[in-house]
């Protein structure tokens, strides 16, 4: 399926989210989500002081699936998030949910409210995720991006084009962006 240059007919997600000073008690967190369908695209960002990545990396799904207007949407999710494709992808919250929201280790499950949030909206569309890696800057001259594009297909299959690869990357750092716009309207 190629991305760039379609009509497109599918709801494409791009996402990201950040903390500055993560693990640290006065820690910003930020997050950034885009939409796009057909011509049309949407950009959010927004951010919390005290927060985690992984917090802010659902946050941004969440807020994704907020601004959808009608369920039944065919969805693709493009995140640098391994927590989060992982979950969707391996499909670890139906254990999660059978063991009554207890992780594979006994444990209680890390971020549950947000989890139940995510499957919520994501039980209303069809969704496929997909990882991309993060923070890549494809102007550089040392970054290998023939090895950076079979990497993206070994996580997500052949069904991408090099061009498609480049867009997707494209479109996360510009994730990376707004999460960072969200960091810096939380500081003082």
């Amino acid at each position: 399926m190629i991305i760039t240059g379609e009509k497109m007919t599918i709801l494409r997600i791009y996402t990201d989210g950040g903390c500055s000073g993560n693990q640290s008690s006065e820690n910003i967190g930020g997050w950034g989500a885009i939409l796009e369908f057909g011509e049309h695209r949407k950009e959010l960002h927004g951010g919390e002081k005290n927060t985690t990545n992984n917090r802010m990396e659902m946050t941004a799904l969440i807020s994704a699936f907020k601004a959808i207007k009608k369920p039944g949407q065919t969805i693709e999710i493009f995140s640098d998030s391994s927590y989060l494709m992982d979950c969707f992808r391996q499909k670890w919250y139906e254990k999660w949910e059978k063991n009554g929201w207890v992780n594979s280790t006994k444990k209680p499950v890390e971020n549950k409210e947000l989890w139940q949030e995510l499957l919520i909206h994501a039980r209303q569309h069809e969704i496929s995720c997909f990882r991309v890696k993060g923070h890549v800057n494809l102007s550089s001259p040392a970054t290998n991006t023939d090895a950076l594009y079979k990497k993206f297909t070994e996580w997500n299959g052949s069904r991408f084009s090099f061009e498609d690869f480049l867009y997707v990357t494209k479109m996360n750092n510009r994730a990376d962006e707004l999460a960072n716009i969200g960091i810096d309207e939380q500081r003082p």
